[in-house]
């Protein structure tokens, strides 16, 4: 009988990628889902509905599952309103205290939760390089968020289930993300560095992160890891080599940080906040990258 494995989040950025991985790999994926039209039910896949908001969920969802995968949580790349920030906040905690209330109530049998989490806990900083030890919090939004998304996960713990916490970095991907968002304006040949262009980047490549969770499931780590690639680099550097990939060229000064807080609104932070992290620690652990470096991933992402 196949593994099988309880994957939130799964229609998403990362949470297809995940679930192609699973597939090559034979272990079957049970996933939740908050539309009904989204739900596909296959030998290997299999669609189950919920709805944190409300507190619904199918607890079918679970059967014959040890392991969870969470990467709930609504998209941070939409202006922040008040209204939205809620929003990222709550999806990221009422899913999780779902999850655990149910294995509460229907007394579930889970060994191991991998939670997503972000680098933005970290402060922004152009020259400390932060390593999961790092004491220092951010006390911004996406800081003040991470922080609570990573205490909801710790809970999980208290019922002795073993914790994971991925803590994720610029996701490079080719069906969406911070990627594609930068390739427009490089495409037009408007393509500019962001301010100074000097804060740090720490980027991973889609498939990399992927196989990062399933390194993590595999070996059952706990506790917290960057989802980071080892070679972080300055938006400067990214704008450029994207550039260069597309062969396009970079004509204009840098973009003032004034005209993306005006077009952006508070959410124009993620463009400046500058924050270099280590990956050492996962690859301690024995996890090799295919993308180490910015050039090679660009190459397969943006492929012609």
């Amino acid at each position: 009988m196949n593994e099988k494995i309880l994957i939130t989040g799964a229609t998403g950025l990362v949470g297809k990628v995940v679930v192609q991985l699973c597939y090559q790999r034979q272990i079957d994926v049970h996933y939740l889902t908050t539309s009904k039209t989204k739900m596909s039910v296959s030998k290997h896949y299999k669609g189950f509905y919920w709805n944190p908001k409300t507190s619904e969920i199918d607890s079918k969802c679970f059967e014959g599952v040890d392991t969870i995968i969470n990467l709930a949580g609504a998209s941070i790349s939409k202006r922040w309103t008040s209204t939205y920030k809620k929003v990222i906040l709550e999806s990221r905690i009422q899913s999780l205290q779902l999850l655990r209330e149910t294995i509460v109530k229907e007394q579930i049998k889970i060994k191991h939760l991998i939670s997503a989490s972000a680098i933005g806990v970290y402060p922004d900083s152009r020259t400390n390089y932060y390593d999961e030890d790092t004491n220092l919090k951010s006390d911004s939004f996406l800081g003040q968020v991470t922080q609570q998304w990573e205490q909801e996960v710790d809970t999980f713990a208290t019922l002795g289930i073993k914790t994971s916490k991925i803590r994720i970095g610029m996701v490079l991907a080719k069906d969406g993300g911070a990627l594609q968002k930068m390739l427009k304006p490089i495409k037009l040949c408007v393509g500019a560095a962001f301010g100074s262009g000097e804060q740090w980047q720490s980027w991973i490549h889609v498939t990399d992160l992927a196989r990062l969770f399933l390194f993590v499931k595999q070996y059952q780590l706990e506790g917290v890891f960057n989802g980071v690639a080892p070679n972080p680099v300055t938006n400067k550097e990214l704008t450029k080599a994207i550039a260069k990939q597309l062969e396009r060229p970079m004509l204009l000064p840098n973009t003032p940080k004034f005209v993306l807080q005006l077009a952006l609104g508070e959410m124009h932070s993620l463009l400046f906040e500058s924050q270099r992290v280590s990956a050492k620690t996962i690859e301690d652990k024995g996890f090799e990258f295919k993308y180490h470096h910015l050039p090679p991933a660009l190459n397969e992402l943006l492929i012609k």
